[in-house]
């Protein structure tokens, strides 16, 4: 009978430490009456700078909505999880997002991850927006995503139709990251659209992401076949290289890129006087003195110590944009994330947003998940970035001298 007694008694400590040890590791109990908000994007490693930037714009939206009230009177707990720009590494994010509670992605911030967990979330039929993936791959066959920066396909187009506009380029080369559907998908609508208009494109030099340290072979391609103009649609820390490297060649060419290029000023020990004249297409310029735009630069910078970049305006819109839809749809929090997402994704279609990334007619979205607005033209000038006026010489001017001063470096 002891023998038993003990045996039992051993059983029963064993269960009650096996569901402790599960329970250390399990959520807490949810707020009944909370929205559960779950972003992914990199906040280490090298795009960094693009996660941090949307995890805090976001922070600052949902911390203006909380203190306002809420959402229809619910408040909203968030929770940002790390992805180093992984696609994996986003996959397993989503999950611990979901085993917290999420009923809501806002998520991923670049585009490989994105695709990834789309097709989970289409899966689990959730809400996904994101605020800075701009591959139409994202949405392909979805319903349930939406996108707060323009396509890949809009940022190619309106790079050509701004260059030849301003009549920036006689002459254009273009080096591009083959094995980045980002990089691809934007130089390929580039591409079609230049030719539509008669631009002379007399370059189109390639990269992979096993040989983007040395670009000396497509910078001497593009300057031998006398390209004025370089269209770069990449991330910034190749492009960084790629002007240090046309500096020591001593080619001056005009630089033009897209929003993977809004963080080159930041690369660490890189000289960002070569970065004079570079323009760039981006929703977002941090100087603009409209109210909104104020409002958010002055509480980022104090608050996170630095300028905001237009990943954290796109990551401040997409919070707005859902507390829109949610008040459209009539969401309320005891919902589960499937029925909020069949409501949601009828109601983003309804709603218009006022955000900080849109023109007067603020941002509107298509049953594709595509946003509807505007891109805006900056051009660096004494280390930042400012918006170029509309007038062709305007342009032209603000990035000649600077041309100049690269080549004398």
């Amino acid at each position: 009978m002891k023998k038993l007694v003990t045996a039992a008694l051993v059983l029963a400590m064993t269960v009650g430490c096996l569901a402790g040890c599960g329970g250390s590791g399990a959520s807490e109990e949810k707020d009944a009456n909370a929205f559960y908000i779950g972003g992914i994007g990199p906040t280490t490693g090298a795009t960094a700078i693009y996660g941090n930037a949307a995890k805090n714009g976001a922070q600052i939206a949902i911390d203006e909505i909380n203190e306002a009230g809420g959402i229809n009177g619910a408040q909203i707990e968030y929770r940002f999880e790390d992805d180093q720009n992984d696609a994996e590494k986003s996959v397993n994010a989503y999950n611990t997002l979901k085993d917290w509670g999420m009923q809501i992605l806002y998520g991923a911030v670049t585009t490989a991850p994105s695709i990834a967990v789309a097709d989970m979330t289409a899966t689990d039929n959730m809400f996904q927006i994101t605020p800075s993936a701009s591959s139409t791959d994202v949405i392909e066959g979805k319903t349930n995503v939406f996108q707060v920066c323009f396509t890949d396909p809009n940022q190619g187009t309106a790079s050509a139709q701004y260059i030849d506009e301003h009549n920036l380029a006689t002459k254009i080369g273009i080096i591009y990251d083959s094995s980045d559907p980002y990089s691809t998908g934007i130089e390929d609508n580039f591409v079609k659209e230049a030719e539509s208009r008669g631009l002379q494109i007399v370059a189109e030099e390639a990269f992979t992401a096993d040989s983007k340290t040395d670009f000396q072979t497509q910078l001497q391609k593009a300057q031998s076949a006398g390209a004025d103009l370089i269209f770069l649609p990449i991330y910034y820390q190749e492009a960084s290289i790629i002007l240090q490297q046309a500096n020591n060649m001593g080619y001056a060419p005009t630089f033009f890129g897209v929003d993977g290029m809004d963080g080159i000023l930041t690369v660490e020990n890189f000289d960002t006087s070569l970065a004079e004249g570079v323009m760039l297409l981006t929703p977002f310029a941090a100087d603009a003195q409209d109210d909104a735009t104020v409002s958010f630069v002055t509480k980022y910078q104090e608050q996170f110590g630095e300028t905001p970049n237009q990943f954290a305006a796109d990551g401040y819109d997409a919070i707005y944009a859902i507390k829109a839809a949610i008040e459209q749809a009539g969401v309320t929090p005891d919902m589960d994330a499937s029925a909020i997402c069949d409501a949601m994704k009828t109601a983003m279609t309804q709603i218009t947003v006022q955000g900080l990334t849109g023109d007067e007619g603020g941002l509107k979205w298509s049953e594709t998940g595509e946003v509807n607005k505007s891109p805006k033209a900056v051009v660096i000038q004494n280390g930042v970035y400012v918006g170029m006026d509309s007038d062709a010489s305007a342009a032209t001017e603000a990035a000649a001298p600077e041309a100049d001063t690269a080549a004398q470096q």
